[in-house]
């Protein structure tokens, strides 16, 4: 016999916008990103991220290291460049 023990960890983290009203006072929907972890024995198991618009999501993504790197270069440039003044 054989026994198996996992230790697993699920991470989340929710990015959103701001709230905020149109031009007539209406409030908009909160629009942001979600990203989640599954850490089993220690190490990363998975990566996902999904957009939300108000109480809808989209269907989750995975994405490797690679990918995740890309993303980090992007946004870094990104902020780089941006005012922040939005």
């Amino acid at each position: 016999m054989q026994r198996q023990k996992n230790n697993i960890t699920n991470i989340q983290f929710t990015i959103s916008n701001q709230p905020a009203e149109d031009s007539k006072g209406r409030t908009l929907k909160t629009q942001g990103l979600e990203v989640t972890q599954t850490i089993i024995n220690g190490r990363c198991a998975g990566v996902g991220f999904r957009t939300v618009n108000g109480k809808q999501k989209s269907s989750q993504i995975k994405l490797q290291r690679a990918a995740l790197q890309d993303i980090l270069d992007a946004v870094q440039e990104v902020l780089a460049t941006e005012s922040g003044d939005e």
